[in-house]
């Protein structure tokens, strides 16, 4: 009997053995480069579609509040997904923070840009295909349209930066430094995405997303102050990226005052 038990035991050991070798597994190389990618596309198309959805369709009594709700609750519902898989970025501005911070590696960097931009743009197209024809017209098709006198340009381009630092601080500081990582990072994300639409959006439009500017611009050929929502994004992302490496992160992260 004591023999027959040790037998089992060590069989019992022999198999968890194998299930933890398998469990800790490297990943492939479609698990480390493709994989992330396809949940870049998929994720910017879904919350350019939803955005732009929310915009297109916008009950006139809603004011900001729909395309607040829409835009804040979509990236919530996708980063909760696929977090995992790729980080879900969704924004040009969070994966250069992100590489800036040391949460991505270099050679990611560009196959993430273009997976996000080609989403932004099949986004658009989702939503042309989804809203009738008067109301796309009227939206222009959820272009950036708001700024139409010069005098504004600079207020908006300083929203944006600010905006975008913010949301960007939200991600660097809830997913990527290690001291204050958080579950709860989709939820903050999302909500700091509708405060900022309930806060900028008559002054710039908030669009925080050079993905999300990128397809309607195409599809409608709206061109006008284009580069304010690069800019103005792109740099809010890095001065984010400056205050985590700089003052806020942990002692991995940062590189001063260690």
């Amino acid at each position: 009997m004591a023999e027959d038990k040790v037998e089992l035991n060590n069989m019992e050991k022999a198999l968890m053995d194998k299930m933890g070798q398998h469990t800790m597994r490297e990943p492939n190389l479609f698990e480390r480069v493709f994989q992330p990618c396809v949940a870049e596309l998929v994720g910017t198309t879904f919350f350019v579609f939803i955005g732009c959805v929310s915009v297109i369709e916008n009950v006139e009594d809603a004011g900001r509040l729909q395309p607040a709700l829409a835009h804040g609750l979509a990236v919530a519902v996708l980063i909760a997904c696929m977090a995992e898989i790729s980080g879900s970025h969704f924004n040009p501005s969070f994966t250069i923070a992100t590489y800036l911070c040391g949460g991505m590696k270099l050679k990611m960097v560009a196959p993430y840009l273009i997976s996000q931009l080609t989403g932004g743009l099949l986004g658009a197209v989702m939503a042309k295909g989804m809203t009738s024809n008067e109301n796309y017209a009227k939206a222009q098709g959820a272009a950036f349209t708001l700024l139409q006198a010069d005098d504004h340009i600079v207020k908006a381009l300083f929203g944006e930066i600010a905006m975008t630092c913010l949301v960007t601080m939200v991600v660097l500081l809830g997913a990527v430094n290690a001291k204050s990582k958080s579950p709860l990072v989709p939820f903050l994300v999302g909500c700091t995405v509708i405060i900022n639409v309930l806060a900028g959006g008559d002054v710039s439009g908030t669009c925080l997303n050079p993905a999300r500017v990128f397809g309607p611009a195409v599809l409608t050929n709206y061109w006008t102050h284009h580069w304010i929502y690069w800019v103005g994004p792109i740099t809010g992302g890095l001065i984010a990226a400056a205050l985590v490496r700089l003052l806020l992160g942990d002692n991995n992260t940062r590189i001063l005052m260690k």
